[in-house]
């Protein structure tokens, strides 16, 4: 009996390391990071503060701790942070801004992602005993929900600016910000120039098993340090966790665009179905949504029977997304059987 080779498109989440990543991990010289004795973390956030342009980083355990201890560093309990419905800080980290941080949001839906200028004015707080002060503006780039939108250094410029005006300060969740930087064919210190802090993720389509990075002035990383700390995120050996991510920035970041080119393959191949309508933003990365002729749940369950794996994201929606775990031979199959699923569906 043949066995269907299964195709994983869930989450560039899925990556794991190579060969050459274990290595680095293995020899990698450690120290206690809490102590600030760890010469490769040490390392890695220098490196991380550099690229993105900013005076010292730090490393966390996950893409949610960087973005939780970067809204905690930056606001006080009782304001409010103006952001994105569709962020991921809104929809997939389980209320920390709230629960932790003691702070609201004030939902905005800008359809690129990213508030206009005028979006932002609107939304921030007038000075007034029964509201709370607006602190916090949070972008995000890549946008997840958003189709893995790469979003260029005008619109998230022109949102920071409006926000410094009025005293706020500005974070961005880069978690795919390489991917959006591969996309435009810029620095990824260019896409957040504008914004006091941004954490980025190094096990996502970096291919590092754990880790993210947070990076901002000094002052603040020094804020989120304790923050860390108060979570439970103070680590002490993990340069074997940060050489994988020294090993990704190294190795990892030029093939990005083979990601961005089989997602368009995918997307190329979804569109072409009666009933399917692709969510495609103006500057696409790795990541391909559909609104499907059927429920989402039903064509993740009718794909993972040919050997598909993708994820439902919410009524209509599917969700594809590619990493370095997915050929361009994969694509191409997975693209192939996809295409029959939903063609069948649609009939």
């Amino acid at each position: 009996m043949s066995v269907t080779r299964v195709i994983d498109l869930r989450s560039d989440t899925f990556t794991v390391p190579d060969e050459g990543m274990r290595r680095a991990m293995a020899s990698a010289e450690v120290g206690d990071d809490v102590w600030g004795e760890d010469p490769t973390v040490n390392r890695l956030e220098e490196q991380v503060a550099s690229l993105l342009g900013k005076d010292a980083a730090v490393f966390v355990p996950s893409g949610t701790m960087g973005n939780l201890v970067a809204v905690c560093a930056q606001t006080r309990p009782g304001d409010e942070i103006i952001v994105d419905r569709e962020n991921h800080l809104v929809v997939y980290e389980v209320a920390g801004t709230a629960v932790v941080g003691g702070v609201q949001m004030r939902h905005l839906d800008p359809a690129s992602g990213v508030p206009s200028a005028a979006e932002v004015e609107a939304a921030v707080r007038t000075p007034n005993i029964h509201h709370p002060v607006s602190r916090l503006l949070c972008l995000e780039n890549t946008h997840n929900r958003r189709g893995g939108a790469a979003l260029d250094a005008s619109l998230i410029d022109a949102a920071a600016d409006a926000a410094h005006r009025h005293g706020m300060r500005v974070h961005c969740d880069g978690a795919r910000l390489f991917n959006a930087a591969a996309a435009l064919d810029c620095a990824p210190a260019e896409l957040v120039a504008s914004c006091d802090s941004v954490s980025v993720c190094l096990s996502k389509g970096l291919g590092a098993p754990v880790g993210s990075v947070l990076a901002a002035d000094a002052s603040t990383i020094a804020e989120a340090r304790r923050w860390r700390k108060r979570l439970g995120g103070g680590m002490r050996q993990a340069g074997i966790l940060a050489a994988a991510g020294l090993y990704a920035l190294e190795h990892n970041v030029e093939r990005l665009h083979d990601d961005h080119a089989n997602a368009a393959l995918l997307a190329a191949a979804l569109g072409g179905v009666p009933g399917v309508r692709l969510q495609l933003p103006a500057v696409p990365t790795n990541i391909v949504l559909a609104l499907c002729p059927r429920p989402a749940a039903e064509v993740v369950e009718r794909a993972a029977a040919v050997g598909v794996l993708v994820t439902d994201m919410g009524g209509p929606l599917l969700r594809c997304m590619t990493y370095l775990g997915v050929s361009r031979e994969d694509a191409q199959e997975a693209a192939s059987r996809l295409r029959g699923v939903l063609t069948q569906l649609a009939a």
